[in-house]
C-alpha cells in the first residue's frame, strides 16, 4: 500500500506542476468555452442554463486531456519498472488483457470527447458524420462499448453479475449487452453531472477512492496502480477546478472518466455496487431521463429544469453549496457501497 500511495503522490506532484503551463497553452490555442452567441449558431441551450453559466465563457476546456495523457504514459511505465525491480504484480485476470481494456476505454472515449469539445469550442457545424450529431455520437459510443464488452468476455472471461442477496448470476452473451449499456450510461451520466465547478471531478475522486480500496483488498495490483495514478492527477486537476474554476474537464474528460469508472466496476465484478457508490451520477442522469420521458409522453415538464444540479441552482442553492453537499452524499454512498462489497465477496471467475 505504501508503494501505491507513493505513486499517487508522484502523479499528483507531476500533474500539479504541469497544469499551470497546460492552462496557459489552452488559452493560447483558444480552446475554451465559447460565448453564448457563438454557441447559439449550432447548439440549443436553455435560458436557465445561460443565466447561471454564461459568465463562465472564456474558461479553458479540456482539463481531462492532461490527466489522460499522464495516466496513459505512467501506467505501463510504472508496471514495467515494478517488473524490472522484481516487485510482485498480482491480478485477478490476465494482466495484458486488463491493461488493454483500461487504456483503450480511457483513450478512445477521451478522443470521442475531444472531438465533441473541438466542435463546441470552434463552433463546427453539425454536418456529416464527424460533425458529431447526437445520433452519430451514440453510434460511436455503442461501437466502443461493444469492443470493450467483447474483450471483457473473451479476454477476461467475465460473464456474470454478482447481485447482493441473490448471489452469482451467469448471463452468458447477454453480459455484452448489459456491460455495454452500463459503460454508455455512466459515460453520459458523468457528462451530465459535469455542470458545476468541482462537482463531477470531486464526486469521481471519492468514487475512485472507494474502488481503489476494493481493488487493493482483492490484491489486483494492476488495477490499483491505474487508479492510484489516475487519482493523483485528478486531485491536482480538482485544485484548479473548484469554484471559481480556472479550467474545465470538457467532454474529453467526462466521456472518458465516466466510461472508465464503469469498466473498473465491471472488472471488479461490482456492477450493483457501482450504482450505489456512483449514486450521484445515477441521480443526475435519472433526473434528465425522467424529464425527457415526461415531456415526450405527457407534453409538459416534470421539473422546471434538469438535471438535478441545475434544478437545485434554479431553486436558490449556490453553486458551492450544491457541490459540497454532493461530495458529502457521495461519501455516504461510498461507505454504503463498500459495506455491500465487503459483505458480498465475489467468487473467482
Amino acid at each position: 500500500m505504501a508503494l501505491l500511495l507513493g505513486m499517487l503522490l508522484f502523479s499528483w506532484l507531476l500533474a500539479s506542476v504541469l497544469y499551470v503551463p497546460f492552462i496557459q497553452l489552452l488559452y493560447k490555442w483558444r480552446f475554451r468555452r465559447a460565448k453564448q452567441k457563438t454557441l447559439d449558431a449550432f447548439e440549443k441551450r436553455t435560458p436557465i442554463f445561460d443565466h447561471f453559466h454564461q459568465k463562465k465563457a472564456g474558461t479553458p476546456v479540456g482539463g481531462g486531456l492532461l490527466i489522460i495523457i499522464l495516466t496513459t504514459i505512467l501506467f505501463p511505465l510504472t508496471l514495467l519498472l515494478m517488473k524490472y525491480f522484481w516487485i510482485p504484480i498480482t491480478s485477478v485476470y490476465p494482466i495484458a488483457g486488463e491493461i488493454k481494456i483500461l487504456l483503450f476505454t480511457f483513450v478512445s472515449f477521451g478522443l470521442l470527447g475531444l472531438l465533441d469539445d473541438a466542435k463546441k469550442t470552434f463552433a463546427i457545424p453539425s454536418s456529416g458524420f464527424f460533425g458529431l450529431r447526437l445520433r452519430h455520437k451514440l453510434i460511436l459510443e455503442i461501437l466502443l462499448a461493444g469492443i470493450i464488452s467483447y474483450w471483457l468476455i473473451h479476454d477476461l472471461k467475465i460473464d456474470i453479475f454478482y447481485v447482493p442477496l441473490f448471489g452469482v448470476i451467469h448471463v452468458g452473451w447477454v453480459y455484452g449487452i448489459l456491460s455495454s449499456f452500463i459503460i454508455i450510461a455512466f459515460s453520459n451520466a458523468f457528462n451530465i453531472t459535469d455542470g458545476l465547478d468541482g462537482l463531477a471531478s470531486g464526486v469521481l475522486m471519492i468514487v475512485l477512492t472507494a474502488f481503489w480500496f476494493i481493488s487493493a483488498s482483492i490484491l489486483d495490483s494492476t488495477l490499483s496502480v491505474f487508479i492510484a495514478l489516475w487519482l493523483g492527477s485528478l486531485i491536482a486537476f480538482l485544485y484548479f477546478n473548484i469554484f471559481p474554476a480556472r479550467i474545465f474537464l470538457g467532454d474529453v474528460g467526462a466521456l472518458s472518466f465516466g466510461a472508465t469508472i464503469a469498466v473498473v466496476g465491471l472488472i471488479l465484478g461490482k456492477a450493483p455496487v457501482l450504482v450505489v457508490i456512483g449514486g450521484v451520477f445515477v441521480l443526475e442522469v435519472a433526473s434528465s431521463f425522467v424529464q425527457l420521458f415526461w415531456k415526450r409522453f405527457f407534453h409538459k415538464k416534470l421539473f422546471s429544469v434538469a438535471p438535478l444540479h441545475l434544478w437545485l441552482q434554479y431553486n436558490g442553492w449556490s453553486e458551492p453549496k450544491i457541490v459540497m453537499r454532493s461530495w458529502i452524499i457521495t461519501i455516504v454512498f461510498a461507505i454504503f457501497g463498500l459495506w455491500i462489497a465487503l459483505i458480498t465477496k465475489v467468487p473467482a471467475y
